[in-house]
């Protein structure tokens, strides 16, 4: 099948994932075609995204909690484990540095709703609980998860909603990328957003799992430091994890129309990347307008420059261009 017997959307969905993502949207072109994505419901509340037999994603839906770590700490509608393309799991859940960081999260420290304070971040007052499918899908050349959540206060009282759309695709050259669009909305009156004091910590953030040698790279280089609000349009962490030998990482590329592109970061050698929205200027969501926040995982063997990640979110930038011509 030639690309000009594609659809023009289906085309561009497969070239935002790369070579691969076309590769099987032609259904093999240079030979057998990749092996097809599936979704499985599993005990816990979670939903397992795979690749024929390989692990790729876990979305944890259902409340999760963890033996010897205070209830309070109790969290859903967050992505752990995330796999590296060898299958080595890259994400962190309850590290005991940190209880309340969950692998791929958005979550803010401070947040104000009905006039009290409260967060998501450290999961006081306001929690993230699973509303309904909007839809589960698996095929060839993608997976697709599409859930809307209530932000709900003590009492049970909804105060926000979110809804979350996950597009994961094929590997391609080495990598792996997974694409999230986040909506939000408050519900019964504003919500306010705000990161942490003096830091700006809260978005979108990903929390790695234990390993060595760790490596934070920006557009602009290596960060031998942590970092905070540091600038960048996309930020890596490469390290060995666990028992592997081989370097793997994970990439966080910011979408170009995001609000204040390009972000600011906290950058994090314990194994943390964050893209800090608002940041230290509060914003207030309402009801009837919703804000729409853009990213792209990319997961990948090697180190940043082995995995030519610089290069991975050009491709980004070029897909994402390309998909609003056509809009």
């Amino acid at each position: 099948m030639s690309i000009h017997r594609l659809s023009r959307r289906t085309f561009l969905a497969a070239a935002s994932a790369g070579t691969a993502g076309l590769a099987a949207a032609r259904l093999g072109r240079a030979g057998e075609a990749p092996p097809a994505f599936r979704i499985e419901e599993s005990d816990g509340g979670r939903l397992r995204i795979l690749q024929g037999a390989d692990p790729v994603v876990v979305y944890n839906w259902g409340v999760q909690t963890k033996a010897g770590v205070p209830d309070r700490y109790r969290r859903a509608c967050y992505c752990h484990p995330v796999h590296a393309p060898d299958g080595t799991v890259v994400t962190g859940d309850f590290p005991k540095d940190h209880y309340h960081h969950r692998g791929i999260f958005w979550a803010w420290p401070r947040m104000k709703a009905r006039g009290k304070a409260v967060q998501t971040w450290h999961l006081k007052g306001l929690h993230q609980r699973h509303g309904t499918w909007n839809r589960r899908s698996a095929g060839a050349a993608w997976a697709v998860v599409d859930v809307s959540n209530d932000w709900l206060l003590d009492g049970g009282e909804r105060a926000g909603r979110e809804r979350i759309r996950m597009a994961v695709y094929p590997l391609s050259d080495g990598g792996r990328a997974v694409d999230f669009t986040l909506t939000f909305e408050a519900v019964g009156g504003p919500l306010e957003l705000l990161g942490a004091k003096r830091k700006g910590y809260g978005g979108f953030n990903v929390r790695f799992g234990p390993r060595r040698d760790t490596t934070i790279t920006v557009a602009d280089g290596v960060q031998k430091e942590d970092q905070l609000l540091k600038r960048s349009p996309w930020a890596d962490l490469s390290a060995r994890f666990g028992m592997q030998k081989e370097m793997s990482g994970g990439a966080v590329f910011v979408h170009p129309a995001n609000p204040d592109a390009p972000t600011g970061w906290i950058l994090r050698h314990y194994g943390f990347l964050g893209a800090c929205w608002p940041a230290l200027q509060p914003t207030t969501l309402k009801p009837g307008k919703p804000v729409t926040l853009r990213y792209r995982v990319y997961v990948h063997r090697g180190g940043a420059d082995e995995a030519n990640v610089a290069q991975a979110y050009e491709r980004y930038v070029d897909s994402t261009e390309a998909a609003g011509k056509e809009t």
